[in-house]
């Protein structure tokens, strides 16, 4: 007789604020982590992109080179490189020890394909290695600006302010499209990959079956119709979350699409949140600043039990 699978943990949500980065670069328009979560990016309105440890509140690396401010970044599965995307329409790949800008904003896989999306309404592929100044591929299909770029093993995401959400499956040379409507501005996969999120400007977020563009969910209360705001899955996929323009980030049931927590993180709008890959952790931007959560039961170092 088998015997019954031990019942999951109850998810936990970030709830307490354990570090705040006072980052120095002005608005902070994009916060990320790195691939494995120890470390993160913020991009700033004064041109700058740093790199922090933000787990112990330090930072470790100014990297300058944009004429504008930076408005997005990734770092590689490898933690060797950055790439970012500015809003002086360029992308850049610095080499992370050196802090040189070694060619000019996603990676895929394997750190040798960037990914970067334009108000030109194009989605461009720049080759790492060759590090030649013109892209590989130029996807063309959105009538208006690029919002958001994902990849997956062999798939690219995107959300257009066309209204649409697209994805181009790389191994069948296939494009799928999914009509919401409203202005797009963030979009990502969930993490077993058969569900993709999207956030758009009529304050609802919402999630699709990836292959079949069937609305699984329907998330509403937040505050969207300005700003382009991020959305994201917990590191279980349990809930879906979403910046908002009243200072607060929402998450969701993704299941029962009941509100689980409304979290005041700051005045204003919530520029920017990214979530820890393996753990209930989430970083969140506002104006100058960036705020690391985490889950209830969490003790910071040095803390006594």
């Amino acid at each position: 007789m088998a015997f019954p699978r031990p019942r999951p943990a109850r998810t936990e949500l970030p709830r307490q604020r354990v570090q705040t980065l006072q980052c120095g670069q002005g608005a902070v328009r994009a916060a990320r982590f790195n691939a494995d979560g120890n470390y993160c990016l913020t991009c700033g309105s004064d041109k700058t992109l740093k790199l922090w440890n933000p787990h112990k509140g330090t930072a470790l690396r100014t990297y300058q080179g944009h004429g504008y401010e930076v408005l997005d970044a990734a770092g590689s599965f490898d933690n060797s490189q950055i790439c970012s995307g500015g809003a002086d329409k360029a992308v850049a790949l610095w080499d992370v020890t050196t802090g040189q800008v070694v060619n000019c904003v996603q990676f895929n896989d394997e750190a040798t394909v960037i990914v970067s999306g334009s108000i030109d309404s194009t989605v461009r592929c720049w080759d790492c290695r060759s590090r030649r100044p013109d892209p590989i591929q130029v996807l063309d299909e959105a009538k208006d600006g690029i919002s958001s770029v994902k990849l997956s093993a062999h798939e690219i995401l995107t959300g257009s302010v066309d209204g649409r959400v697209r994805r181009y499956d790389l191994r069948m040379g296939q494009l799928c499209s999914d009509y919401i409507g409203s202005p797009i501005t963030s979009v990502c996969f969930s993490k077993d990959g058969q569900c993709v999120l999207a956030a758009s400007l009529d304050s609802t977020l919402r999630l699709l079956d990836k292959d079949t563009g069937e609305l699984l969910g329907e998330y509403t209360g937040h505050r969207s119709t300005t700003y382009r705001l991020d959305c994201v899955l917990n590191e279980q996929d349990t809930h879906v979350g979403c910046a908002s323009e009243d200072g607060h980030v929402y998450f969701w049931d993704l299941v029962e699409g009941s509100l689980a927590l409304s979290l005041p993180v700051g005045q204003g709008v919530v520029q920017s949140l990214a979530f820890h890959p393996r753990l209930p952790c989430l970083l969140v931007a506002t104006q100058g600043q960036v705020t690391l959560w985490r889950e209830d039961t969490f003790q910071p170092e040095g803390d006594p039990d």
